[in-house]
């Protein structure tokens, strides 16, 4: 309804994925770089999790987009509860095989030559499987089964795990899944986007359906859809369809921030958004930990212990990128490497903006240890004195 009146070709806040739609937040940005590097190496496991509506779905929508299908075969699942069994003939049928019966025997079989297929073919397979906190362990195990094809050294399997914060705990936590853990060669975490990406997300989506700026936005509104969203993506769009559809109704050009109010008040009794205010249970169980005396003298707000640690993180960040960075420029697939190129120049500027910093980090960080000693000296000297 509010296309017609705000002259829209699409709809521009659909709620299912369409990699027509992605928006290069911080966070997927980042992920994407995962998603290059891991693809690059052509083996192993995938990982990437998020909140239900956080943007999993259409960040590897936009990525198989942009894969030469000629060069590598996808084949995707949407899991529902599935044991070891069930999980092998679903993926037989996403590759397109027609198993008779159900004999895991045979599902394997098939599976297993439709991999040396492709690969003779000069084609790389991968395996996408979405909602992965419905696999059973023993599911998730039979799919690290299947990473063990191979024509002579080569892997003929690469899988990437899409699923919900659960889903990380368990691939983390469980022991029966330390052969897969171990196989795990890029993994991120989808993060809510920032207050400041919410207006360019929404400017960005209406512009794809042809928006020349009617209707306009109060910048309250940008503010007031962050609070009520918690930045998550779906919500985001659950929120604009229903103030597009008020500012259609009553017909306004200029969307403010009484409309939205309006429009959350509504929501609100209708349930349709989470109560975003919840702290995760992380959050909930750092606050409950009772405070340690730290054992070490601290620079003003750290341990000297987490001083290390930082300084050590920042090295090892910087090597990473470093690393990924290497992969990525001698990569010879040309698919992967077109995707990836913009995440690979963000990545050289992270680590040049990184090595910047770390000469005047550690420098200060040095003066302060400096200072710190030398008044423990003197008052040990003081009391020497006295």
């Amino acid at each position: 309804m509010f296309e017609n009146f705000y002259g829209l070709t699409g709809k521009p806040f659909q709620l299912t994925p369409d990699p027509e739609f992605y928006f290069r937040s911080i966070t997927h940005r980042k992920a994407l770089s995962y998603l290059g590097y891991g693809l690059a190496q052509g083996e192993g496991f995938i990982v990437i999790t998020g909140e239900v509506g956080a943007g999993k779905s259409t960040l590897v929508a936009h990525m198989v987009a942009s894969i030469d299908p000629s060069q590598v075969t996808v084949a995707q699942v949407v899991t529902s509860k599935l044991d070891e069994e069930e999980i092998v003939h679903v993926v037989a049928q996403a590759f397109g095989l027609d198993i008779e019966g159900h004999d895991k025997a045979s599902a394997l079989g098939a599976i297993e030559s439709l991999l040396h297929e492709e690969a003779r073919e000069g084609r790389r397979c991968l395996l996408v499987v979405d909602e992965s906190q419905n696999l059973s362990v023993k599911a998730l195990e039979e799919l690290r089964m299947l990473s063990n094809f191979q024509l002579g050294s080569h892997p003929l399997l690469q899988t990437m795990l899409l699923g919900q914060p659960e889903f990380r705990i368990t691939l983390q936590s469980d022991p029966n899944l330390e052969q897969l853990r171990q196989r795990v060669i890029a993994a991120h975490h989808l993060e809510p986007m920032q207050q400041g990406e919410i207006e360019p997300y929404i400017t960005h989506r209406l512009q794809r359906v042809g928006w020349k700026g009617n209707p306009s936005f109060d910048q309250r509104v940008f503010a007031g859809m962050f609070e009520a969203s918690g930045g998550i993506p779906r919500r985001v769009n659950q929120i604009a369809n229903r103030l597009l559809l008020l500012g259609a109704v009553e017909q306004r050009s200029r969307i403010d921030d009484a409309m939205l109010k309006a429009v959350l008040a509504e929501m609100e009794d209708e349930k349709a958004l989470p109560d975003t205010s919840e702290k995760a249970p992380e959050a909930v169980a750092a606050a409950a930990a009772p405070e340690v005396a730290p054992a070490a003298p601290m620079v003003p707000g750290f341990s000297m212990e987490e001083v290390e640690k930082m300084l050590a993180a920042r090295d090892a960040q910087i090597a990473e990128l470093q690393q990924a960075v290497v992969e990525l420029s001698n990569h010879q697939d040309e698919a992967i490497a077109a995707a990836v190129r913009p995440e690979l120049q963000a990545m050289q500027e992270q680590i040049a903006r990184l090595e910047a910093k770390s000469f005047e980090q550690e420098r200060t960080i040095r003066q302060t240890l400096t200072m710190l000693i030398e008044w423990i000296e003197g008052e040990m000297d003081e009391t020497k004195a006295a």
